[in-house]
C-alpha cells in the first residue's frame, strides 16, 4: 500500500496590503438532545441489549466465569463530558473501572452488578417522567451526558494504554492493573496463583496504588482471552515499559552478544544521510552501534587541543539513544532495523571542568559552524542537552539570544538549523518534592530561546522490579512529569514562549518511605555506554537528556522522509502531532484559560507522534505550505506593515458538505524564526526583543470572503471607513484561543465540528505583528523577508471517513498547487 505522505502545497497565497484594524463556565455541560423521552428509552434499550449479550454470550466466555456483573462501556459525545460521580455506587456494588479519553470523547467501563441492572434502568427511567424542583428532568447529568452504552470487550474497553492493541498473538510485557477495592479477598495472591495454573508468566514486581495493584504479565491477547475470570480482577491492561537493568547487569561479554545480534539486523544510513549532531562532551565512536553512523570526520571538538573522545560518558549516551532510541526494545527484538540517518558530534565541553559561562554562546554558534563546514548540505537536527541555571528564567542570555541568531539565519541565509535543546534537570534530588519543586524550577539557559524546540521530559515507566528496591515506589505516575524536568509554570513573563515545547520519555524515579530518591535502573532507558576498552558497553539515560534524545531521533526521521522541508516544518510538525497524556489533562484540568496556560508551560503542547508527524492515514490529510512574507516597509519616511497572505487551501468542499454533520478536527500551526534583540532594555514595543510576529486567522463558517479580509485589514475598507453592521462571532470553539496560542513564535491551535462549518473555513490569513524590525527603523531591517511554515490538518474519528483520498482529487484539480514527489 502506498504511503500516504503529507501534501507540500504551493500556489495558495495571495498577498494583500495589511494594516491592522485595531482593537480583537464551571458549569456541567451536554449535548443538545432531540428528545427527553426518545433518548432516555434508547439508553435504556441500550442497557437491555448488554444484558441480553452478557447473558447469551459473554456467559459462555472463561473471562466471565464466576462473573455476577454486566460489563458495561460508557460513552460521552465528542468535546463533552460524562457525569461519572452518577456512574459509581459504592453501596449497590456499582463500579466505574476505567476512564480514558480517545477521540475527545470520554470512555468509561461500568461493572454494573446483575441484580441491581433495574436499579440503574430506573435512573433513566426518572429521567424521561420526574423533574427537579428546578424543573429539570430527575438524573439529567447522568443521561444527557451519555451519547451511547455497550457491552464492554475484552480488547475494546480494558486497553487504556495510548497505543494500539497488541495483535492477538503477540507475545509481550502487559502492566496488569488489578482491582484492589477490598471486595476480592487476596487479589493479588488468587491472580498469581491463577497465572501459574494458566501458564502466564507474571514478574515478582508489584505496584500498589490506591484502589490498584499493577502486576506484570507476559503473554498474549489470545491467552488473556483464555483466562478464568479475569474480569472479576481486571481494571485495565497496558503496554509494559521493558527495564534497563536486565541488560545493564550483564557481563560485558553477554552484552556484546546482544549487541552483535542488533548490528547483524541493521541497516545503517549512507554519507548524504540527515543527521543528528550531537554538541556534549564527546562521543566514542569506538563503540560498535556508533562507529558505523559516526564518521571520523565528523566526531569534531571545538577546541583544537581537545580531544574528540568522551570521557565522561553523557554524550555516549546521548549518541546511542538519538541513533536507536531506548535499547531495551530493540536487544532482544528479532525484527531487521533500518536506520534513516546519522550521527555527528562536537564536543563543547572540556574533560575536566568548564567552559567560562560567556563562552557558551560562541562556542554552541561555533561549533555547529564548524560542522556546517564539514557537511554543508546535510540535513541535521542539532541537540544540546547542555545547559546552565539562570536565576533569570525567561529572560535571554547571550547563550540563548546566540542560538536564537543561528536560527533566524539572520547569519546564514539558508537557515539550515533546527536545534532541539533540554529544558534542563533540577538539582539536588529530584522527586523530593514532587512536583511542587517542579513547578517552581525554571527551564535553564538556553532553553528559553525562541527558535529552538526545548524539550522536557515525561515518564510512563512505574515498575520497580529490582529486588533490593522493596518497599520502593515510583514518584511520577504514567503519563505524568519525570520528577527531575523542569517547567515555566512559575515565570512571571507571560508574553514569553511556553516552555518546554514538547515532552518525551525522560524516565522515573523511585522513592522509599523514609523520603529517600533516586533513579533506578527499572525506570532508565537503556543506550550506548562510553567504556569500549573491555568494560560495560550498555548503560542507562534518561532526565531531560534522555528525552532529548529521542526528540532529535524522531526529527531527524522526520528529514528523511521529507528532505525538502525546512528547519521551521519539522518543528512545526512535531508539535502538531503533539497530544496530552491522559495524566497531563488530569494535572491540569482544563476548566479555565489559566489551567490551560499552565498545563502549555508544564508540558508544552505533549508527547509527539512519529506516525501522525511523519503520515497521513485514511481518515486524516496534512497541508504543509512553505512561504516567505515580508512584513514591513517604509511609507513616507514611516514603517509600516506591508502584507498578510490569504491562502484558499484545497478543501474537497462537496465532500465535505456531503458529510453534514459528521464531525472533524481541524489543526493550524504556524512557525516562524524571530531574530533576536537581547539588549536588557524592558522589552517594551520598541525595544521587543523578537524581530516580527506572525498569526494566523481562519475564515468563520458564516463570514464571506469580503467580511474575512474586512476585519484584518484595513487596507480593503472602502474609503478608508469601518464596514456597517456587525461582525460575523466566531462560532467554533478554538480550544486555546487567539490570546493563548500567540506566545513565541511556535503557534498551534485546533477546533472541532461539522463537516458543513469546516467546508467554509478553507481561508487561513497569515499577518504580521509589531517587533524591532518595524518599531528601530535605524537598524535598516524593515524591508527584511521571513520565512514561515503552515501546517493545517483535517482529521475524522471515524476510520471509514475518506478524508485524504477527497483532499488529493481537490489538489489535482489546482494545477498550481503541487505535491510533494
Amino acid at each position: 500500500m502506498a504511503k500516504r505522505r503529507h501534501f507540500l502545497i504551493s500556489g495558495t497565497n495571495q498577498p494583500i496590503d495589511y494594516t491592522a484594524t485595531g482593537g480583537g463556565s464551571g458549569k456541567f455541560k451536554t449535548p443538545p438532545r432531540d428528545g427527553r423521552k426518545e433518548h432516555g428509552e434508547a439508553l435504556i434499550e441500550q442497557i437491555r441489549n448488554a444484558e441480553t449479550e452478557a447473558d447469551e454470550t459473554l456467559s459462555k466466555e472463561k473471562i466471565a466465569d464466576g462473573v455476577d456483573f454486566v460489563p458495561i462501556q460508557v460513552e460521552s459525545s465528542p468535546e463533552f463530558k460524562l457525569w461519572l460521580d452518577s456512574l459509581e455506587d459504592a453501596r449497590s456494588g456499582i463500579d466505574l473501572v476505567n476512564v480514558l479519553e480517545k477521540d475527545d470523547k470520554q470512555i468509561a467501563t461500568v461493572h454494573l452488578p446483575k441484580d441491581k441492572v433495574d436499579r440503574f434502568i430506573r435512573r433513566f427511567d426518572d429521567f424521561i417522567h420526574k423533574d427537579t424542583e428546578k424543573g429539570k428532568p430527575r438524573d439529567w447529568k447522568l443521561a444527557e451526558g451519555i451519547n451511547e452504552i455497550r457491552l464492554a470487550t475484552l480488547r475494546g474497553s480494558y486497553w487504556t494504554d495510548s497505543g494500539p492493541v497488541p495483535a492477538n498473538d503477540a507475545n509481550i510485557w502487559w502492566e496488569v492493573w488489578l482491582r484492589d477495592e477490598g471486595q476480592i479477598e487476596n487479589i493479588e495472591t488468587s491472580f498469581r496463583d491463577l497465572a501459574a495454573q494458566e501458564g502466564v508468566r507474571l514478574s515478582d514486581a508489584r505496584v500498589a496504588f490506591p484502589e490498584r495493584i499493577v502486576l506484570l504479565a507476559y503473554t498474549s491477547l489470545d491467552k488473556w482471552s483464555e483466562f478464568p475470570g479475569l474480569l472479576k480482577y481486571l481494571a485495565e491492561f497496558r503496554r509494559a515499559a521493558i527495564v534497563s537493568r536486565e541488560f545493564i547487569e550483564l557481563e560485558p561479554a553477554d552484552q556484546m552478544e546482544l549487541i552483535e545480534g542488533l548490528l547483524a539486523r541493521t541497516t545503517f544510513a549512507g554519507q548524504a544521510a540527515p543527521s543528528v549532531c550531537i554538541l556534549d562532551g564527546g562521543v566514542n565512536r569506538g563503540h560498535p552501534l556508533l562507529a558505523p553512523a559516526l564518521s571520523e570526520e565528523n566526531n569534531l571538538a571545538w577546541h583544537k587541543d581537545w580531544t574528540s573522545a568522551d570521557q565522561h560518558g553523557h554524550g555516549t549516551e546521548m549518541a546511542g539513544l538519538a541513533l536507536f532510541g531506548p535499547l531495551e526494545k530493540l536487544l532482544l527484538d528479532e525484527q531487521s532495523v533500518t536506520l534513516e540517518h546519522r550521527l555527528e558530534a562536537v564536543k563543547v565541553l572540556p574533560d575536566d571542568g568548564e567552559n567560562d559561562a560567556p563562552d557558551y554562546g560562541p562556542i554552541t554558534v561555533g561549533s555547529v559552524s564548524k560542522m556546517v563546514e564539514a557537511e554543508p548540505n546535510r540535513p541535521r537536527v542539532v541537540c544540546m542537552a547542555v545547559t546552565a541555571s539562570d536565576k533569570d528564567e525567561w529572560l535571554p542570555t547571550l547563550w540563548s539570544a546566540s542560538i536564537d541568531q543561528m536560527c533566524s539565519g539572520a547569519n546564514d541565509p539558508l537557515q539550515r538549523c533546527l536545534m532541539l535543546v533540554s529544558a534542563g534537570n533540577l538539582f539536588g534530588e529530584p522527586g523530593k518534592n514532587y512536583p511542587d519543586e517542579n513547578l517552581l524550577a525554571s527551564v535553564q539557559d538556553p532553553a528559553q530561546s525562541w527558535n529552538v524546540l526545548t524539550v522536557g521530559a515525561c515518564t510512563e515507566k512505574a515498575m520497580i522490579e529490582d529486588p533490593d528496591l522493596a518497599g520502593w515506589n515510583p514518584v511520577a505516575l504514567p503519563g505524568g512529569l519525570c520528577p527531575s524536568s523542569t517547567t515555566s509554570v512559575a515565570w512571571d513573563g507571560d508574553e514569553w514562549p511556553f516552555k518546554p515545547d514538547i515532552v518525551m520519555e525522560g524516565g522515573n524515579y523511585a522513592k522509599d518511605e523514609t523520603g529517600n530518591v533516586f533513579r533506578p535502573d527499572d525506570l532508565s532507558m537503556t543506550t550506548t555506554s562510553f567504556s569500549t576498552d573491555g568494560g560495560a558497553l550498555l548503560s542507562d539515560m534518561g532526565d531531560t537528556s534522555g528525552a532529548t534524545a529521542l526528540a532529535a531521533r524522531m526529527a531527524a526521521t522526520l528529514y528523511a522522509e521529507y528532505p525538502t522541508y525546512w528547519p521551521e516544518t519539522i518543528r512545526a510538525l512535531m508539535v502538531h502531532s503533539a497530544r496530552w497524556t491522559p495524566q497531563m489533562r488530569k494535572d491540569f484540568v482544563a476548566k479555565k484559560k489559566r489551567d490551560l496556560h499552565e498545563r502549555l508551560r508544564c508540558y508544552g503542547y505533549g508527547v509527539p507522534s512519529l506516525a501522525r508527524a511523519r503520515l497521513c492515514a485514511k481518515n486524516s490529510a496534512t497541508l504543509v505550505i512553505q512561504e516567505s512574507i515580508q512584513p514591513f516597509h517604509m511609507v513616507n519616511k514611516k514603517v509600516e506593515t506591508k502584507e498578510m497572505h490569504l491562502h484558499s487551501l484545497p478543501w474537497p468542499k462537496e465532500v465535505l458538505r456531503e458529510l453534514g454533520d459528521t464531525e472533524l478536527l481541524m489543526r493550524v500551526t504556524l512557525s516562524y524564526f524571530v531574530e533576536p534583540s537581547p539588549g536588557r532594555r524592558g522589552w517594551h514595543i520598541k525595544q521587543r526583543y523578537q524581530s516580527h510576529g506572525l498569526r494566523f486567522d481562519v475564515r468563520r463558517p458564516l463570514e464571506s470572503i469580503k467580511q474575512f479580509q474586512e476585519r484584518l485589514t484595513r487596507d480593503v475598507w472602502e474609503d478608508g471607513q469601518r464596514p456597517a453592521g456587525k461582525r460575523v462571532k466566531e462560532s467554533r470553539k478554538w480550544l486555546l484561543g487567539e490570546k493563548l496560542r500567540t506566545r513565541g513564535s511556535l503557534h498551534s491551535d485546533w477546533w472541532k465540528g461539522s463537516a458543513a462549518d469546516l467546508a467554509a473555513s478553507e481561508f487561513i490569513a497569515i499577518y504580521p505583528v509589531t517587533g524591532w524590525w518595524r518599531e528601530r527603523p535605524s537598524r535598516g531591517s524593515h524591508s527584511k523577508r521571513t520565512r514561515y511554515s503552515l501546517i493545517v490538518s483535517i482529521e475524522s474519528a471515524d476510520t471509514d471517513v475518506e478524508l485524504y483520498a477527497a483532499v488529493e482529487t481537490a489538489i489535482r484539480t489546482q494545477t498550481t498547487i503541487t505535491l510533494e514527489a
